[in-house]
């Protein structure tokens, strides 16, 4: 494992998170970019090693924080903060170091509860694919 790069990221992530979405410690930690567009929400980053299973793949855990937080971060955008009911995720293939991009949708909005999903690619290929049932807080 690269050490020089996980203590940066995480020295990184010390000195600019702020506990608000885009910016709280976990995803400043990983990396990741948040972008809007046409009712989805893009969340980019990039897999090091640091990230990785003891397989040498990017690790499940990671792999569904990533797909959980571009559907919270598009209900948090559209209609305010929310959270998860429950969540599947199905693994596709194993990614490695490099670019990934996962795109949060809806898939049915409601007053309280909503049914989004996303989908992790790496250069193209699908890696795993998230559903989730979601509840607005404050309205159920």
């Amino acid at each position: 494992m690269d050490e020089a790069a996980a203590r940066a990221a995480f020295d990184d992530a010390l000195k600019t998170y702020r506990q608000d979405f885009g910016t709280f410690f976990l995803a400043r930690l990983f990396g990741l970019t948040f972008a809007y567009e046409d009712d989805t929400c893009i969340v980019t980053g990039t897999v090091k090693d640091f990230m990785f299973n003891p397989q040498g793949w990017l690790h499940g855990g990671v792999i569904g924080f990533v797909l959980d937080v571009s559907m919270g971060h598009l209900l948090q955008q559209t209609s305010g903060a929310g959270t998860t009911l429950e969540m599947k995720m199905q693994f596709l293939r194993p990614a490695k170091v490099g670019n990934i991009r996962a795109v949060g949708r809806f898939l049915k909005r409601g007053r309280s509860i909503n049914y989004l999903e996303s989908r992790l690619t790496q250069d193209g290929a699908d890696i795993a694919a998230a559903t989730s049932t979601w509840m607005l807080l404050g309205k159920g």
